[in-house]
Protein backbone atom coordinates (compact mmCIF):
# COMPACT_ATOMS: atom_id res chain seq x y z
CA UNK A 1 0.00 0.00 0.00
CA UNK A 2 1.28 3.46 -0.94
CA UNK A 3 1.68 6.12 1.83
CA UNK A 4 1.25 9.07 -0.62
CA UNK A 5 -1.52 11.50 0.32
CA UNK A 6 -4.04 12.16 -2.42
CA UNK A 7 -5.80 15.47 -3.10
CA UNK A 8 -9.53 15.72 -2.79
CA UNK A 9 -9.83 15.99 -6.60
CA UNK A 10 -8.13 12.59 -6.96
CA UNK A 11 -10.42 11.00 -4.38
CA UNK A 12 -13.79 12.38 -5.63
CA UNK A 13 -15.51 10.83 -8.60
CA UNK A 14 -15.46 12.75 -11.89
CA UNK A 15 -19.17 13.61 -11.70
CA UNK A 16 -18.84 15.20 -8.24
CA UNK A 17 -15.78 17.15 -9.39
CA UNK A 18 -17.83 18.54 -12.31
CA UNK A 19 -20.66 19.69 -10.03
CA UNK A 20 -18.19 21.24 -7.54
CA UNK A 21 -16.57 23.26 -10.33
CA UNK A 22 -19.93 24.46 -11.57
CA UNK A 23 -20.89 25.64 -8.08
CA UNK A 24 -17.59 27.53 -7.66
CA UNK A 25 -17.97 29.17 -11.08
CA UNK A 26 -21.55 30.19 -10.28
CA UNK A 27 -20.55 31.94 -7.07
CA UNK A 28 -17.62 33.65 -8.79
CA UNK A 29 -19.78 35.03 -11.61
CA UNK A 30 -22.51 36.07 -9.15
CA UNK A 31 -20.01 37.96 -6.98
CA UNK A 32 -18.53 39.78 -9.99
CA UNK A 33 -21.99 40.79 -11.17
CA UNK A 34 -22.88 42.13 -7.72
CA UNK A 35 -19.82 44.40 -7.59
CA UNK A 36 -20.40 45.61 -11.16
CA UNK A 37 -24.00 46.53 -10.35
CA UNK A 38 -22.90 48.22 -7.10
CA UNK A 39 -20.30 50.36 -8.89
CA UNK A 40 -22.78 51.30 -11.65
CA UNK A 41 -25.35 52.34 -9.04
CA UNK A 42 -22.90 54.60 -7.21
CA UNK A 43 -21.80 56.23 -10.49
CA UNK A 44 -25.41 56.78 -11.59
CA UNK A 45 -26.29 58.25 -8.19
CA UNK A 46 -23.36 60.71 -8.33
CA UNK A 47 -24.31 61.73 -11.87
CA UNK A 48 -27.92 62.37 -10.87
CA UNK A 49 -26.83 64.37 -7.81
CA UNK A 50 -24.48 66.50 -9.93
CA UNK A 51 -27.23 67.18 -12.46
CA UNK A 52 -29.65 68.12 -9.66
CA UNK A 53 -27.05 70.50 -8.17
CA UNK A 54 -26.46 72.11 -11.58
CA UNK A 55 -30.20 72.56 -12.16
CA UNK A 56 -30.58 74.04 -8.66
CA UNK A 57 -27.68 76.45 -9.24
CA UNK A 58 -29.18 77.60 -12.53
CA UNK A 59 -32.53 78.16 -10.83
CA UNK A 60 -31.04 80.21 -7.99
CA UNK A 61 -28.54 82.20 -10.09
CA UNK A 62 -30.21 83.70 -13.15
CA UNK A 63 -27.97 84.57 -16.10
CA UNK A 64 -26.39 88.00 -15.69
CA UNK A 65 -26.78 90.49 -18.52
CA UNK A 66 -23.64 91.69 -20.23
CA UNK A 67 -23.19 95.41 -19.50
CA UNK A 68 -20.70 97.39 -21.55
CA UNK A 69 -18.44 99.59 -19.36
CA UNK A 70 -18.89 103.34 -19.65
CA UNK A 71 -16.34 104.85 -22.06
CA UNK A 72 -13.57 106.84 -20.39
CA UNK A 73 -13.71 110.61 -20.87
CA UNK A 74 -11.95 111.84 -23.98
CA UNK A 75 -11.83 115.12 -25.95
CA UNK A 76 -14.77 113.83 -28.00
CA UNK A 77 -17.30 112.70 -25.39
CA UNK A 78 -16.97 115.07 -22.41
CA UNK A 79 -20.26 116.73 -21.54
CA UNK A 80 -19.83 119.78 -19.35
CA UNK A 81 -22.06 122.72 -18.48
CA UNK A 82 -21.02 125.89 -20.26
CA UNK A 83 -18.95 128.39 -18.29
CA UNK A 84 -20.98 131.51 -17.51
CA UNK A 85 -20.59 134.74 -15.58
CA UNK A 86 -22.11 132.95 -12.57
CA UNK A 87 -19.06 130.71 -12.23
CA UNK A 88 -16.32 131.54 -9.71
CA UNK A 89 -13.00 132.03 -11.47
CA UNK A 90 -9.42 133.28 -11.26
CA UNK A 91 -7.36 134.57 -14.18
CA UNK A 92 -8.27 136.48 -17.32
CA UNK A 93 -11.98 136.66 -18.16
CA UNK A 94 -11.35 136.04 -21.88
CA UNK A 95 -8.33 133.74 -21.54
CA UNK A 96 -7.82 131.32 -24.46
CA UNK A 97 -7.67 128.37 -22.04
CA UNK A 98 -10.27 127.56 -19.37
CA UNK A 99 -9.67 124.93 -16.71
CA UNK A 100 -12.84 123.85 -14.91
CA UNK A 101 -11.99 122.08 -11.66
CA UNK A 102 -14.43 119.92 -9.68
CA UNK A 103 -13.22 119.82 -6.11
CA UNK A 104 -14.01 118.45 -2.65
CA UNK A 105 -12.80 120.73 0.17
CA UNK A 106 -12.01 117.79 2.49
CA UNK A 107 -10.07 115.84 -0.13
CA UNK A 108 -6.31 115.96 0.62
CA UNK A 109 -5.50 115.66 -3.10
CA UNK A 110 -7.77 118.62 -3.83
CA UNK A 111 -5.86 120.62 -1.23
CA UNK A 112 -2.63 119.74 -3.02
CA UNK A 113 -4.05 120.54 -6.45
CA UNK A 114 -5.44 123.86 -5.17
CA UNK A 115 -1.85 124.99 -4.63
CA UNK A 116 -0.94 123.77 -8.12
CA UNK A 117 -3.75 125.76 -9.73
CA UNK A 118 -2.84 128.90 -7.81
CA UNK A 119 0.67 128.54 -9.21
CA UNK A 120 -0.76 128.06 -12.70
CA UNK A 121 -2.74 131.30 -12.40
CA UNK A 122 0.28 133.13 -11.02
CA UNK A 123 2.34 132.15 -14.08
CA UNK A 124 -0.38 132.08 -16.75
CA UNK A 125 -2.77 134.77 -15.58
CA UNK A 126 -3.35 136.11 -19.11
CA UNK A 127 -3.66 132.68 -20.73
CA UNK A 128 -5.68 130.61 -18.25
CA UNK A 129 -9.07 131.05 -16.61
CA UNK A 130 -9.55 128.76 -13.59
CA UNK A 131 -13.19 127.93 -12.83
CA UNK A 132 -14.08 126.29 -9.53
CA UNK A 133 -17.04 123.90 -9.18
CA UNK A 134 -18.11 121.65 -6.32
CA UNK A 135 -17.89 117.85 -6.17
CA UNK A 136 -18.40 116.84 -2.52
CA UNK A 137 -17.99 113.09 -2.17
CA UNK A 138 -20.40 112.37 0.67
CA UNK A 139 -19.35 108.73 1.08
CA UNK A 140 -15.78 109.83 1.85
CA UNK A 141 -16.14 113.30 3.37
CA UNK A 142 -19.38 114.00 5.23
CA UNK A 143 -18.35 117.64 5.91
CA UNK A 144 -17.55 118.57 2.31
CA UNK A 145 -21.10 119.37 1.19
CA UNK A 146 -21.69 121.86 4.01
CA UNK A 147 -18.31 123.43 3.32
CA UNK A 148 -19.22 123.75 -0.35
CA UNK A 149 -22.34 125.67 0.70
CA UNK A 150 -20.11 127.85 2.92
CA UNK A 151 -18.00 128.73 -0.13
CA UNK A 152 -21.14 129.70 -2.02
CA UNK A 153 -22.32 131.88 0.86
CA UNK A 154 -18.96 133.64 0.94
CA UNK A 155 -19.24 134.34 -2.77
CA UNK A 156 -22.84 135.48 -2.48
CA UNK A 157 -21.88 138.02 0.18
CA UNK A 158 -18.40 139.02 -0.95
CA UNK A 159 -18.52 138.43 -4.71
CA UNK A 160 -15.80 136.67 -6.66
CA UNK A 161 -13.12 138.15 -4.40
CA UNK A 162 -14.93 137.00 -1.26
CA UNK A 163 -15.37 133.51 -2.70
CA UNK A 164 -11.68 133.07 -3.41
CA UNK A 165 -10.53 134.63 -0.15
CA UNK A 166 -12.70 132.16 1.74
CA UNK A 167 -11.77 129.18 -0.46
CA UNK A 168 -8.02 129.81 -0.29
CA UNK A 169 -8.18 130.17 3.50
CA UNK A 170 -10.27 127.04 3.97
CA UNK A 171 -7.85 124.94 1.93
CA UNK A 172 -4.96 126.46 3.84
CA UNK A 173 -6.26 125.57 7.30
CA UNK A 174 -8.14 122.31 6.78
CA UNK A 175 -6.22 119.12 7.69
CA UNK A 176 -8.50 117.34 5.17
CA UNK A 177 -10.49 114.10 5.59
CA UNK A 178 -13.17 115.80 7.72
CA UNK A 179 -10.58 117.25 10.07
CA UNK A 180 -11.89 120.83 9.91
CA UNK A 181 -13.91 121.80 13.00
CA UNK A 182 -17.40 123.22 12.37
CA UNK A 183 -16.68 126.50 14.17
CA UNK A 184 -13.77 127.10 11.80
CA UNK A 185 -16.22 127.86 9.01
CA UNK A 186 -17.25 131.04 10.81
CA UNK A 187 -13.68 131.96 11.77
CA UNK A 188 -12.64 131.66 8.13
CA UNK A 189 -15.50 133.95 7.11
CA UNK A 190 -14.34 136.55 9.62
CA UNK A 191 -10.71 136.31 8.44
CA UNK A 192 -11.84 136.63 4.82
CA UNK A 193 -13.74 139.84 5.58
CA UNK A 194 -17.19 138.23 5.16
CA UNK A 195 -20.03 139.61 7.28
CA UNK A 196 -20.49 136.98 10.00
CA UNK A 197 -24.22 137.50 10.53
CA UNK A 198 -25.06 137.26 6.84
CA UNK A 199 -22.75 134.29 6.47
CA UNK A 200 -24.35 132.44 9.40
CA UNK A 201 -27.87 133.07 8.15
CA UNK A 202 -26.93 131.92 4.66
CA UNK A 203 -25.18 128.75 5.77
CA UNK A 204 -27.88 127.68 8.24
CA UNK A 205 -30.59 128.17 5.61
CA UNK A 206 -28.76 125.87 3.15
CA UNK A 207 -29.57 128.44 0.52
CA UNK A 208 -27.13 127.00 -2.01
CA UNK A 209 -27.78 123.28 -1.54
CA UNK A 210 -29.27 123.01 -5.04
CA UNK A 211 -26.31 124.81 -6.67
CA UNK A 212 -23.84 122.46 -4.99
CA UNK A 213 -25.80 119.42 -6.15
CA UNK A 214 -26.01 120.83 -9.68
CA UNK A 215 -22.21 121.13 -9.77
CA UNK A 216 -21.84 117.53 -8.60
CA UNK A 217 -24.29 116.32 -11.23
CA UNK A 218 -22.36 118.24 -13.87
CA UNK A 219 -19.10 116.70 -12.65
CA UNK A 220 -20.48 113.18 -13.03
CA UNK A 221 -21.70 113.90 -16.55
CA UNK A 222 -18.27 115.29 -17.40
CA UNK A 223 -16.55 112.04 -16.38
CA UNK A 224 -15.84 112.40 -12.65
CA UNK A 225 -14.26 109.27 -11.13
CA UNK A 226 -12.63 110.96 -8.16
CA UNK A 227 -11.46 114.34 -6.98
CA UNK A 228 -9.92 116.56 -8.05
CA UNK A 229 -11.17 116.25 -11.60
CA UNK A 230 -10.61 119.02 -14.15
CA UNK A 231 -11.42 119.69 -17.76
CA UNK A 232 -9.20 121.95 -19.88
CA UNK A 233 -11.22 123.72 -22.55
CA UNK A 234 -9.77 125.46 -25.57
CA UNK A 235 -12.19 126.23 -28.38
CA UNK A 236 -14.25 123.11 -29.01
CA UNK A 237 -11.58 120.82 -27.57
CA UNK A 238 -11.89 119.38 -24.05
CA UNK A 239 -9.02 117.63 -22.30
CA UNK A 240 -9.62 115.74 -19.02
CA UNK A 241 -7.13 116.22 -16.19
CA UNK A 242 -7.66 113.54 -13.55
CA UNK A 243 -6.19 113.66 -10.06
CA UNK A 244 -3.77 115.99 -8.34
CA UNK A 245 -1.31 116.34 -11.17
CA UNK A 246 1.80 118.36 -10.48
CA UNK A 247 2.38 121.89 -11.70
CA UNK A 248 4.91 120.58 -14.23
CA UNK A 249 2.35 118.15 -15.65
CA UNK A 250 -0.36 120.80 -15.96
CA UNK A 251 2.11 123.27 -17.46
CA UNK A 252 3.11 120.70 -20.07
CA UNK A 253 -0.56 120.35 -21.12
CA UNK A 254 -0.97 124.13 -21.27
CA UNK A 255 2.18 124.58 -23.34
CA UNK A 256 1.15 121.86 -25.78
CA UNK A 257 -2.19 123.65 -26.29
CA UNK A 258 -0.67 127.09 -26.63
CA UNK A 259 1.89 125.82 -29.13
CA UNK A 260 -0.53 123.81 -31.24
Amino acid sequence: MSNEKKSILEILPQKQIFFLGAIVAFFAITSMGFFVLLFSGVTLSNTLNNEKALVSERAVTPPQPSVAPAPPPSPTNIQIAAVTEDDWYKGATNAPITIVEYSDTECPFCKQFHQTMNQVIENYRDSVKWVYRHAPLDSLHRKARREAMALECAGDIGGNKGFWSYTDELFRVTPSNDGLAENQLFTIAKNAGIDEKQFTDCLESEKFAAEVQADLDDAQKAGLRGTPYSVLIVGDKKIPISGAQSYEQVEQIIQSVLNS
